[in-house]
């Protein structure tokens, strides 16, 4: 009766029968307890990878548990597709962006179709698409009229031969990704979100998350909004021309203070050394640091650099006229962007002293000592006691603390203040590729909404895009010549996007109501669906795409639009998909990376690479880190090319089983092949075991009246059943669970049924228990296989509409335990005991077995220490 194991056409069959059934279809229903599983949406870029892959089937095992346990799931999908790579590759490959991401869309969903992944199609959403577009553009209006949006002047990446803003990606050494040298920083007026509003709040429900997400990325958040107390105290400008304000936490260091310090994207970097000898070197200087990453900046292995200004600030504690500097590791996104400088008690600040000849004085001496700056090597950074510090000398630093706060205060140069790390969301874009931003500009009535009757402002697309340098919209006067909805003048629209971080901030609400036409939100849909139950997604959306979500959901809450308070109950960052890189090296320290395609590789027992060579001529390849899969490093996987070799369903099971999904996996393409053995003996087994099982019904069992044979499988089917159900149930432990399975599988290859009578019939009942319960613990992992092979088993519905199966506890008790014996801490022997044995039964067991007696070589134990379930230990 077997058949082959053709898994294109199985897979094929079902993806078409779940289709034409709307298997995965689902709407409210109040007899159902909810639960909206969702895994972060794609960037189209015109295949998924390995990354995805993993994301999904994490998601996809989920969702159908969930499904068969008889909650009402809501699993969707949908196309993160505004944003600046398409506008890279749209020029790169000569087309619009709005062909590139719709071409892309359409050969990814057929891809993800390809899997098995139980989406509710119906519910797709694009942000490119005008209805989703268009009720973003709404909020826009509507959170700028709660006065949560303004302008202000900041500092952006720009090219002047592409004449557009740069993101960071975008800079490739000292060039554009075009390859463009004429680069710089350029201050322009952006539009903001008041993130820093809502600070306090975003804080204090990370508590409210402890239980559901993982402690790394709370941590990751609330160090990101960076909550600290401190004063902020002014500087007077030694030419009388204004005040620089600083936030310290350490006012017990201001009589210290020696120099100060700005960051390069401080508003006054530029202005105070205008028309002056220094302005060339500090302009080079900022331009060349801001293009840096910041991380690397603030690193401590990081060179400090800095330039001097050629002006001085006034220290309003000791009155003497002190340097203002610009330096590398000096952030806006730290108090003001501006620093005082105590070098002899901050060791970022030693060093910069140390390196460009700056003043040293020391405030605060050790107890018992005196520390001398012309002697110090390093800052002081210990507790001690104030000197150099007019009336405060003596205190001890701490108490100090609070004392010179309290005198700025009196004398009105500072004050108590609480700072927070997090700035305000700058939210423009000066690129094509993204939802027009919905304001008109008039010269008699300035900045003026669009009136939500003429909502959407529609992206325009027909017209040839790879020919412009910069954002197209900018050389469009039908796009911003428009008339003033105030007055009816003459006026101009805006022309910056809106960053896609904002598209994402609300997709998962809209999930629940796609075509919704009456607002962004249908009350009643969102409000049953939401809070996402369990939300997946990598690590590196842990900060900004977490916390601008959060941030939506409390401000559609206080809009009237939701009524709750976070978006997300539950959440899993999964590893990444890594594998090995190979590169051969090229003139100029450069490397050309090579794909894993074109070459042959030597590995050892561990499937470890230990050499490579190139299939064309054999030359020796180098063997790099193993990296996340990346095209830049030629060291990714397509999906594709997997789901042609193993199917859908191999390719899935080895994604889940081979490592936990928080932690890294490395690829190897010899486990990938192991996992399509897998199924095709799970395959192989169903129909070998077929006629002795075909027709029977398993009905009720007295489990203890079977004999010890088959009263042995039923037991691992069951305890097969409870382990499974138990790694699903609000744990993500799909390795130990499929192990499991394979397990029970190789259980129910050694059997042997009985030739005839009622040891046979009971034998085949326990028998088909066993197999139609593989079947059933595999489904969530290989969707396909397993319905074809319920189907063959004889049922005629989907196996995903059946109820989840339940595991009978008597019978998944062990009836024996194996129990390991030490004798001081040694194994020296193992007992098979009754699992209700008592300690003294186990004692007198170890005791008494002939190998434990040899080693205790008749001496009196000290003392027996028996682990229940486990081990005894012998100690003599």
């Amino acid at each position: 009766m077997e058949q082959n194991y053709s898994f294109s056409d199985i897979e094929a069959k079902w993806q078409t029968r779940w289709n034409e059934q709307q298997l995965y279809k689902v709407t409210a229903n109040p007899d159902k307890p909810k639960l909206y599983i969702l895994e972060m949406f794609p960037y189209p870029s015109g295949k998924i990878h390995m990354g995805h892959v993993r994301n999904y089937s994490i998601g996809d095992v989920v969702a159908r548990f969930k499904m068969m346990q008889g909650f009402n799931v809501l699993h969707p999908m949908g196309w993160d597709s505004f944003g600046l790579p398409a506008e890279n590759a749209a020029i790169k490959h000569k087309q619009h962006p709005a062909q590139w991401t719709r071409n892309n869309i359409a050969y990814m969903k057929n891809q993800l179709k390809q899997l098995g992944f139980s989406y509710d199609w119906d519910r797709e959403v694009a942000t490119c698409d005008r209805l989703y577009y268009k009720w973003q553009q709404w909020l826009f209006l509507k959170i700028y009229e709660k006065g949560l949006l303004y302008k202000k002047k900041s500092i952006v990446n720009w090219c002047d031969e592409c004449n557009t803003s740069l993101a960071n990606e975008q800079i490739e050494g000292d060039k554009c990704w075009r390859g463009h040298t004429s680069i710089g920083q350029r201050e322009l007026e952006q539009w903001h979100m008041r993130v820093t509003d809502y600070a306090d709040e975003l804080l204090a429900c990370c508590d409210s998350l402890e239980k559901g997400w993982p402690e790394r990325v709370l941590t990751m958040q609330r160090n990101w909004i960076g909550k600290s107390y401190g004063t902020s105290v002014l500087f007077p400008l030694a030419d009388g021309s204004g005040d620089l304000e600083i936030f310290t936490t350490r006012p017990d260091t201001l009589f210290g203070a020696t120099f100060m310090v700005l960051a390069p994207e401080h508003p006054m970097a530029r202005s105070l050394c205008a028309g002056t000898p220094h302005e060339p070197a500090v302009l080079e200087f900022v331009n060349k640091v801001g293009l840096q990453e910041k991380a690397v900046r603030t690193d401590d292995a990081t060179e400090k650099e800095g330039v001097f200004t050629g002006k001085y600030a006034i220290n309003p504690l000791t009155n003497e006229q002190i340097p203002i500097w610009i330096a590398n590791f000096v952030l806006m996104e730290y108090g003001t962007g501006a620093i005082m400088s105590v070098p002899t008690h901050d060791q970022r600040d030693f060093d910069f002293a140390k390196k460009y000849g700056l003043p040293l004085r020391v405030v605060i001496q050790p107890q018992g000592e005196t520390l001398s700056a012309e002697e110090m090597t390093a800052a002081f950074v210990e507790d001690g006691f104030l000197v150099n510090s007019g009336e405060f000398n003596g205190l001890p630093n701490r108490d100090a603390i609070q004392k010179i706060t309290e005198h700025v205060a009196q004398k009105g140069i500072g004050k108590a203040t609480v700072n927070y790390r997090l700035r305000d969301w700058g939210i423009s874009r000066q690129r094509y590729w993204g939802n027009p931003i919905p304001m008109i500009y008039c010269d008699d009535c300035g900045t003026v909404p669009v009136p939500e009757k003429d909502l959407p402002v529609i992206l325009p697309e027909d017209f040839e895009f790879s020919s412009h340098a910069g954002n197209p919209l900018t050389k469009m006067p039908e796009f911003f010549n428009v008339p003033c909805p105030k007055c009816g003048k003459p006026a101009r629209r805006e022309t910056d996007t809106m960053d896609t971080f904002v598209d994402s901030s609300w997709y998962y609400m809209r999930y629940t109501c796609p075509d919704y036409d009456k607002g962004p939100l249908d009350p009643e849909s969102v409000n049953y669906w939401m809070t996402v139950d369990q939300y997946i997604g990598g690590i590196e959306h842990a900060i900004l795409h977490l916390l601008y979500s959060r941030f939506f959901t409390k401000v559609l809450r206080d809009l009237g639009l939701v009524k709750f308070d976070e978006p997300f109950s539950n959440l899993l960052t999964q590893g990444m998909v890594v594998a090995p890189t190979f590169y051969r090296d090229l003139p100029g320290d450069k490397k050309e990376w090579i794909n894993q395609g074109d070459i042959d590789i030597a590995t050892d027992e561990r499937g470890v690479p230990v050499s490579a060579t190139l299939k064309a001529d054999g030359l020796p390849v180098i063997i790099g880190a193993t990296e996340k899969m990346s095209k830049s490093k030629n060291n990714g996987v397509d999906p594709q090319s997997q789901i042609d070799k193993f199917g859908a369903d191999a390719t899935r099971l080895f994604i889940l089983f081979a490592a936990p999904p928080e932690k890294d996996l490395n690829w190897n393409d010899q486990a990938a092949e192991g996992s399509f053995r897998f199924v095709t003996r799970m395959w192989r087994l169903v129909y070998t075991t077929l006629p002795d099982i075909q027709g029977v019904q398993v009905g009720e069992i007295d489990h203890a009246a079977l004999p010890k044979a088959v009263r042995d499988l039923r037991r691992k089917t069951h305890s097969t059943i409870k382990k499974v159900t138990e790694d699903l149930d609000g744990r993500f432990h799909f390795n130990t669970a499929i192990s499991a399975v394979m397990e029970l599988l190789n259980e129910i290859n050694g059997v042997v049924l009985p030739e005839s009578g009622a040891d046979r019939d009971i034998a085949a009942r326990v028998l088909r228990e066993a197999v139609e319960a593989m079947v059933f613990l595999m489904s969530p992992f290989t969707p396909h296989v397993c319905e074809e092979l319920w189907e063959v088993l004889g049922h005629t519905k989907s196996i995903f509409t059946e109820k989840w199966i339940a595991f009978d506890a008597e019978a998944a008790k062990a009836e024996e335990i194996l129990i390991v014996v030490q004798v001081n801490g040694k194994v020296r022997s193992k007992l098979t005991v009754a699992a209700d044995a008592s300690e003294d039964e186990i004692r007198q067991g170890a005791l008494t077995d002939e190998r434990v007696v040899a080693f205790m070589e008749g001496k009196t134990p000290k003392k027996v220490i028996v682990v229940p379930g486990k081990l005894i230990n012998i100690v003599i």
